[in-house]
Formats: C-alpha cells, sequence, structure tokens
C-alpha cells in the first residue's frame, strides 16, 4: 500500500536534522581516525603521498581506482575521445553505417591495447554461440554461454586463454577478465534474442557490431541485444528536447564525483582502515558504524563514477543505456539491491524472470533467485567469499517473500487488517519505516562481506549488536529509521509527480 500523506514538517525537519548530525558525528570520528592512523606501520602500503602541502596522504588501497585516475586516465580519455570524434563525423556523413563504425573502432581499440591474438579468442566464442544461435535452441545457448563464462573464470581455462594477451602493464587482468565476462554475456544474449525472434535473422555481423562497441566493452553496462539493436540501427538518430543539457550535466557530475573522491580519499582512509582490525577495533562505535556505512557508499559512487562516464559516451551515439546503480542509501529492500543494472536486467531477463514468473510463489521464487544467483557467483568467480555472499543476498531476497506471504496468511492477514484499522496513516508508515531500518543494515552487513571482508563484518557485527547493544544498536537503528523515512518521502514525491504527468498527458 502507497502511503500518499506527507511527512509533516516539523517530523521531516527532525529526521533530516538528526540524520545529519549522525553522519557529521560519524564522520568527525573517521576524520580523527584517518589522521591518528596515517603514520602507522600497517597503513604504509596503503597510504601514499598526497597533497604535501597541506600535509595530507591519500588511501590508495583501491588499485583499479588509482590507475583508473592516473596512468590509466589519458588512455581511456584518448580512446574514447577518439570513438566520440569518429562516431560523430560518420553520424554527419553516413549515419546507416555508424554501426560499422563502433564496430570497426572497437575491434581496433581492442587489439591495440591487449594484442591480436586475445581478438581472435574473443572471436571464437563470439562464433562458438553465434553457430549455437542457429540451432534455434535456447537451453544450448545459455548452457554455452555458461560454459564459455566457466573458461574464463576456472582454471586450467582461465590460465591457458590468459596466455592470448600479449604484453603487461597495470590493468591487464582487470581488462582481460572485464572485456572476456562481458563479451560472453553479450554473446549469449544474441544468441537468446534470436531463438525468441527466429523471423529476424541476425547475422554474424550484427552481433560483431554489438559486441565490439567500446563504451561497453571492458567495464560495461551490459545492454541485451534486442535494445541494443533497435537503437543502432536507426537510419537517421534525433536527440530529445534537452538531450544534450542532460549529457552535459551528467558529464559535469561524473568530473564532481571523481574531484569529490579524491579530496575524500585524502581525509578519509575508509579503504585502509578496515584491514587493520585491531586499529578498527579501536574505533568509537559510531565511527565504526560511518565506516561500514561508507564503503557501501564509496562501492556505489565507484560504479556510478563507470558507468556514467560510459553512458555520457553512449548518450552522444543516440543510445539509451542502462541507468547508473541506485545510490545504496535508497535501498532497504533486496529486490533493488545491485550495483550494475546492465547485468541485473540481463540476468532478470534470461533467468530470474523466466523461472520466477510473476515472483508470487515462494517455491518458484527459491529456484528463480537460487539460479540467479548461482550465475552470479560464476560471474564474480568462484570462491568461498562470493558463496558467502550469494548465499546471504539469495536468504534476503526470498525472505522478504516469506515474510510478506506470511502476512498474507488468513490469521495474520486479520491481524493486519485489523492492526492498519486501528493504527493511524503516520502509525502505520512509522512501523514499515522501522522495519526498512533492519533491512537496510542487513543488506548493508551481507554486502560488506564481499566488499571488504568477513573478518571486519563480524567485528561491525560483534560491535553494533552485542558489545554496543542496547545503546549503540538502538542509536544506530533509530538514525536509519530516519534516514528510511526520507527515502519514502522522496519516493512518496515522486510518484506523485508521475501520476501528475501522466494526468496531463490525459488531458492534453
Amino acid at each position: 500500500m502507497r502511503i500518499k500523506t506527507a511527512l509533516p514538517a516539523a517530523e521531516l525537519g527532525l529526521y533530516s536534522l538528526v540524520l545529519s548530525g549522525a553522519l557529521a558525528y560519524a564522520g568527525r570520528g573517521l576524520l580523527e581516525a584517518s589522521q591518528d592512523g596515517a603514520h602507522r606501520k600497517a597503513f604504509r602500503e596503503s597510504i601514499r603521498p598526497g597533497w604535501e602541502y597541506i600535509g595530507r596522504k591519500m588511501d590508495v588501497a583501491d588499485f583499479e581506482w588509482v590507475m583508473w585516475f592516473t596512468s590509466f586516465r589519458n588512455i581511456i580519455v584518448f580512446a574514447l575521445s577518439g570513438h566520440v570524434l569518429f562516431a560523430k563525423l560518420c553520424t554527419m556523413v553516413a549515419p546507416q553505417l555508424r554501426s560499422w563504425m563502433y564496430a570497426v573502432y572497437g575491434a581496433l581499440a581492442v587489439m591495440g591495447t591487449m594484442g591480436p591474438w586475445y581478438l581472435l579468442l574473443l572471436l571464437g566464442h563470439c562464433l562458438g554461440l553465434y553457430v549455437a544461435s542457429l540451432s534455434g535452441q535456447p537451453w544450448l545457448c545459455l548452457g554455452l554461454g555458461l560454459a564459455s563464462l566457466a573458461s574464463f573464470k576456472m582454471d586450467p581455462l582461465i590460465s591457458w586463454q590468459s596466455g592470448f594477451v600479449t604484453g603487461t602493464f597495470d590493468l591487464q587482468e582487470v581488462l582481460f577478465h572485464g572485456g572476456s565476462g562481458f563479451t560472453v554475456l553479450r554473446c549469449t544474449s544474441f544468441a537468446l534474442e534470436s531463438c525468441a525472434h527466429p523471423d529476424r535473422r541476425y547475422s554474424l555481423a550484427d552481433l560483431l557490431k554489438y559486441n565490439f562497441y567500446l563504451p561497453f566493452f571492458f567495464f560495461g553496462p551490459i545492454m541485451t541485444f534486442d535494445r541494443f539493436h533497435a537503437q543502432v540501427s536507426q537510419a537517421e538518430p534525433v536527440r530529445r528536447e534537452g538531450e544534450l543539457w542532460h549529457i552535459r550535466a551528467q558529464a559535469g557530475l561524473s568530473v564532481a564525483a571523481v574531484m569529490a573522491v579524491d579530496i575524500f580519499f585524502h581525509f578519509f582512509y575508509i579503504l585502509t582502515i578496515p584491514s587493520d582490525l585491531k586499529f578498527a577495533n579501536r574505533l568509537p562505535d559510531s565511527a565504526l558504524a560511518g565506516l561500514a556505512y561508507s564503503n557501501l557508499v564509496y562501492d556505489w559512487v565507484k560504479a556510478a563514477i563507470l558507468f556514467g562516464v560510459v553512458n555520457t559516451v553512449a548518450c552522444l551515439d543516440h543510445l539509451d543505456p542502462p541507468q547508473p546503480p541506485k545510490c545504496i542509501t535508497a535501498l532497504y529492500v533486496f529486490a533493488e539491491t545491485h550495483f550494475d543494472r546492465g547485468i541485473n536486467d540481463w540476468l532478470c531477463k534470461y533467468v530470474y524472470d523466466h523461472v520466477g514468473g510473476e515472483h508470487s510463489a515462494v517455491i518458484p521464487e527459491l529456484a528463480a533467485t537460487v539460479a540467479t544467483f548461482a550465475i552470479t557467483t560464476l560471474w564474480l568467480g568462484p570462491c568461498d567469499i562470493v558463496y558467502l555472499w550469494s548465499f546471504l543476498n539469495c536468504f534476503g531476497l526470498n525472505f522478504e517473500l516469506w515474510v510478506q506471504k506470511l502476512a498474507e496468511w488468513g490469521p495474520l492477514a486479520r491481524i493486519e487488517v485489523s492492526r492498519e484499522a486501528s493504527l493511524s496513516v503516520q502509525m502505520s508508515r512509522r512501523v514499515r519505516a522501522l522495519f526498512g531500518a533492519l533491512n537496510f543494515w542487513a543488506i548493508i552487513m551481507y554486502n560488506l562481506v564481499s566488499l571488504n571482508s568477513l573478518e571486519f563484518t563480524e567485528l561491525v557485527a560483534r560491535r553494533l549488536l552485542l558489545t554496543g547493544f542496547p545503546q549503540t544498536t538502538l542509536a544506530v537503528l533509530f538514525v536509519t529509521y530516519c534516514g528510511v523515512q526520507l527515502v519514502k518521502e522522496r519516493e512518496r514525491t515522486l510518484a506523485l509527480e508521475e501520476e501528475q504527468r501522466q494526468d496531463k498527458e490525459k488531458l492534453e
């Protein structure tokens, strides 16, 4: 049930004040901890010279971020700038050939970066899945796609295939796994769409145009083949009103986010502190909770920047790419927890929705989530920590449905109806927000396992739930409750605005 009653102004102000004060208090604790730990021996590998003129060192624990925005930055800018330039010229001169330009430029960029043998390796996987698509059997295409993905995730095949990359450089392994994994998912999407639409007769050339689109090649996101093919095949693409302004705003936002993260890493060592458990254990409870929360926020910001950059280029190419991930702060249900909407769309279309149907029955939903997280585990690379992460998130997703079904059960449903009748709208909203707060911290804990370490997750859980009970536990839940209330109010406002927009369109 969507509650249309707005939060009272006083209540809304109180929640905002509590949330802002709690974040400021936790941030102060993290800032002091970062200053105290800057010269610790355990921090030396992850804290490097930064802004020496103000005496600040920089957290460089995330080597991917450091490489992307230092030594690899110029290569990314050069490659994407060339793509934009040639795409613009082709769109002006021969727009019907722009999809071929994307494929040729992308293939040449891959060959120049990773070598011709790596390009031939990927062409071999593309050809194999194209041949499978000719059979018209979805089970064969999906099975071969998963087998191809497994060959890039498990030894000895991964070691053999990595030998096709010539030369050595810092991000070779990242680019190898990224390009190979996304290639398999794209080729599988092509094969499954070919089986679903045998009358359209897609060609091998269509697959190559789809796979070697450079902005998506190494880092994603995934666009399913049907969406990409329909958009890239437009003979004379036309921009919507205000689209260029939106593209400029997205580009400016990505640049501002990069600068903000760089500043943040000079003052808050959120990635390095968890690696020293003895030091982390000395943090105040508020700072420790803020540290756990900050790790998830950083991972979201990192994904948002990466996808924001490539999506900006894709929008310049008249494509409508998958949206960036939803902010972790706005998540309080497992069904919306994903950091890559492209892969999420791929899994939902070909696995989750196909197996789970309407997602209203317990057994089909369990089968759908198990199948989905099994493929996700293969995508991430099978190992103990990934198994645990998959199990926890699979359990959380199903637990939400189990609670919903339990609430719909006869006696409990009558209690729910009577409770709704006896409680005011405001009180009912508060009860729902309380359960949302509990769910929010379950999401943080379950994902902290893979983003940081199991030991750090255990430390946070012990401090917040055991040694900090009841003061810390209740304080953290109250702050989170305030945040959930603000999120739900924002969602209510957006829903009402959407209703008004639709009503206006009907009147027009």
